[in-house]
């Protein structure tokens, strides 16, 4: 790596900084004093990474892995390929490595017998699920996925996963119809459930940026965007929700949802059993759908349920904003191609549309939220029905950007909901649903209140996307909230043998429940990108802007990143040399092993420009 033309050269024999167009240099003793202290906190992260993985192969009663990768090559696979971490917070540097060692278990080769080839793919659950593609990889949790291995310094694992839902089989082969099928609606496995994989391939281009392999696998992507235009929006032009994209609760991750729940109340007909009275009895976790598949309603009305799940489509902010996030993709996709600039502005329009119409349909003045609607071409039950409860799929077009940033205040009463106890604000973590609301549940299996990571993954995103690109400087009790927020994460994890599971319970939970190391999360992605603010581009260059508040961690050391073709290494500390007083505070970042920027401050933009 060399730095350009106009940093070329150095400074008073000094070492030339660059920190946002401002020009510092070091001296030859206080540059040694800060490489020295990177070997050593270099050294600290590998020792830790190394005795933490020893200690996570011997937890006894843990799901095998599905790929090559266990306990007698994972440590070597793990401290090559993964971006180092270490902090004076113990806790989260453990949670941090325990997360990769859980990503490395859901590594999986899969000789596609379809295809004739070999593929990596990304699985959640161990094993190959009924509701799974053949390969035992899900669609559901891919967004999460392709973020967090984005950051594993081969790139091989992700250009074969999205090989495999884009161009391979599970593109082409439907989705077994068994007895976990529980819609009349037949789609290719690559859409079971909903997704933001294609915008998930941009995420990880900006780290490993390979323009041929993008241009190769590009009209595939856009093959997979085709299929959700077609099969997933609605269809019935004089509608409020027409165009806009639709989901069953179950597709879109959630099983059951309160929206789901007052447009069902709402609705007559085949949905009449639905009732403030009687809901719970139909919809509200698995050992109640029994019940509607045996009333007079679905007797009468065969094709309203399926195996007594209601076949109600809601256009939802969640599923909405993934087909933003996807189209945006492709338009930064076909802009960077030159001689794509038509397909670059078909796309930038389309999801311009997808933004207008989220913004103007789903945003609600009154609640200032981003509500669901009832998709308007349902065949049974209300259509257009705006429920008023706010759930936490309302953030999720913070996680896509998709706010203009020129009137961005007009929507951001929505976070105040995110620091109160009348919102989503609780003891041990994020709920799903507003806890003021009447039905809020969450002790069931369902998205009524309930945690889920997945969601956490999502919101933490939008929230830290906020306080960075659009308030632009944030305010100490800002980050502390969002801080406060990734502890109450990483504390769930547990204290003896770590575990990440599918939910836990908001008001009093100690620890997550359901499966065990499951993916269908992430969190190296909310360190690396979301509270320390390593922030990728297609350029040439990067940008550290931490949300860390000063007050919590005396350091953390973030390295060993392979950025476009670089080695990457910052740290930040507040006391360099014990033996000199006052505050030190220094955050500097290494390319290649030469120290190239540096800042006192923590929570200031620093960017760093590379050469090819």
């Amino acid at each position: 790596m060399k730095l350009r033309k106009n940093l070329a050269a150095p400074l008073l024999a000094g070492v030339l900084l660059f920190s946002s167009g401002v020009f510092t240099s070091c001296s030859n003793r206080s540059t040694k004093l800060y490489s020295e202290e990177l070997s050593r906190l270099k050294n600290e992260s590998k020792g830790k990474l190394s005795t933490h993985v020893d200690e996570f192969n011997a937890y006894k009663n843990r799901p095998a892995t599905d790929g090559p990768f266990n306990a007698s090559n994972n440590k070597g696979f793990l401290l090559e390929n993964v971006p180092l971490f270490t902090s004076s917070e113990a806790g989260i540097t453990k949670v941090y490595n325990y997360r990769w060692w859980m990503i490395s278990k859901h590594l999986k080769e899969y000789k596609d017998p379809e295809d004739a080839r070999n593929y990596w793919v990304v699985t959640e659950f161990f094993g190959v699920k009924p509701w799974a593609s053949l390969s035992g990889a899900i669609t559901c949790p891919a967004g999460h996925q392709f973020y967090d291995v984005r950051w594993l310094r081969d790139d091989k694992f992700l250009k074969s996963y999205a090989d495999y839902f884009m161009r391979g089989s599970a593109s082409r082969l439907n989705q077994r119809e068994n007895g976990n099928f529980l819609t009349y609606l037949s789609r290719p496995e690559s859409h079971h459930f909903s997704s933001w994989m294609v915008n998930g391939v941009e995420a990880f281009q900006k780290i490993h940026p390979d323009q041929n392999w993008t241009r190769e696998i590009l009209p595939s992507m856009e093959k997979h965007q085709q299929v959700w235009d077609s099969l997933f929006t609605v269809k019935t032009s004089a509608a409020k929700t027409a165009g806009m994209y639709k989901i069953l609760d179950l597709y879109d991750g959630m099983e059951f949802s309160l929206s789901a729940v007052l447009g069902l109340i709402h609705s007559d007909g085949a949905y009449s059993l639905y009732t403030q009275d009687t809901w719970r009895n139909y919809y509200l976790g698995w050992e109640t759908t029994g019940n509607a598949d045996q009333s007079q309603q679905a007797k009468q009305y065969p094709k309203a349920f399926r195996k007594g799940y209601p076949d109600y489509y809601l256009v939802r902010p969640s599923v909405n904003s993934y087909a933003y996030g996807n189209l945006q993709s492709l338009a930064n996709f076909y802009r960077r191609d030159h001689n794509s600039s038509e397909k670059a502005s078909y796309y930038q329009n389309r999801a311009a549309d997808v933004q207008k119409k989220t913004l103007t349909v789903l945003w609600n003045k009154n609640d200032q939220f981003f509500n669901t609607y009832s998709a308007g071409d349902n065949e049974f039950g209300a259509g257009d029905y705006e429920a008023r409860v706010r759930e936490s799929v309302g953030y999720t077009p913070w996680y896509f950007n998709m706010i203009p940033t020129d009137s961005y205040q007009a929507y951001s009463k929505a976070w105040d909901m995110f620091a109160s106890r009348q919102g989503f604000y609780n003891h041990s973590g994020m709920t799903t649903a507003e806890q003021q609301h009447p039905y809020y549940n969450e002790r069931a299996y369902a998205w009524n209140g309930r945690g889920w990571p997945f969601e956490n993954s999502v919101v933490y995103k939008g929230y830290a996307n906020y306080l960075r690109n659009y308030k632009k400087s944030a305010t100490t009790d800002e980050k502390t909230l969002l801080y406060d927020y990734i502890h109450k994460l990483a504390l769930m994890h547990g204290s003896e043998e770590l575990n990440i599971g599918e939910w836990y319970i908001p008001s009093d939970g100690k620890t997550f429940g359901g499966e065990s190391d499951y993916f269908h999360s992430t969190f190296p992605d909310i360190i690396i990108e979301d509270l320390l603010g390593f922030q990728a581009s297609h350029e040439n260059a990067f940008s550290i802007h931490p949300l860390l508040p000063e007050n919590k961690w005396d350091y953390f050391y973030l390295g060993n990143i392979r950025y476009h073709h670089h080695d990457i290494d910052i740290v930040w500390k507040k006391d360099w040399n014990p033996e000199k007083p006052g505050n030190q505070s220094k955050l500097c970042i290494w390319v290649d092993q030469k120290l190239v920027a540096s800042q006192q401050q923590l929570n200031k933009e620093l960017t760093v420009k590379l050469d090819r």
